[in-house]
């Protein structure tokens, strides 16, 4: 789950307005990005097309671990997606696992910080999402 501590970080020394959500589904909501369920219990996305959300996504930082899904099943899903392949995608996880890093590195995640954050983490992310 996200930390709270985190959030204040993002908000006061980045000067940025974040929406938080607490799990993988109900991100792919406020990105436009809902997931049809078929009969045969796989699911399909559903591009962005109506999307009633006015809001400029510059930068997602997501936890790996969330319910219902890891952070890169939601990177997979993101980079996917036209409309919001270019937006860079940050992951969190307590745990440093060589292989689950490299795998969303390459899957397509701008970095992988390790929890706790620190300032300094939070700082390297500002020049290139604003």
């Amino acid at each position: 789950m996200f930390c709270l501590l985190n959030y204040l970080l993002i908000q006061l020394f980045c000067l940025v307005e974040a929406t938080v959500v607490d799990s993988g589904s109900k991100a792919l909501e406020f990105l436009g990005l809902h997931q049809k369920e078929q009969k045969n219990k796989t699911s399909s996305l559903l591009p962005p097309k109506h999307h009633h959300q006015k809001v400029e996504v510059n930068l997602i930082i997501t936890d790996y671990f969330m319910p219902g899904m890891t952070g890169y099943d939601l990177i997979k899903k993101i980079k996917d997606c036209t409309s919001l392949k270019d937006i860079p995608v940050v992951i969190m996880s307590s745990e440093n696992d060589p292989t689950r890093i490299n795998r969303c590195l390459e899957e397509g995640a701008e970095d992988f910080l390790l929890k706790p954050v620190q300032l300094s983490d939070v700082t390297k992310l500002r020049p290139q999402s604003i």
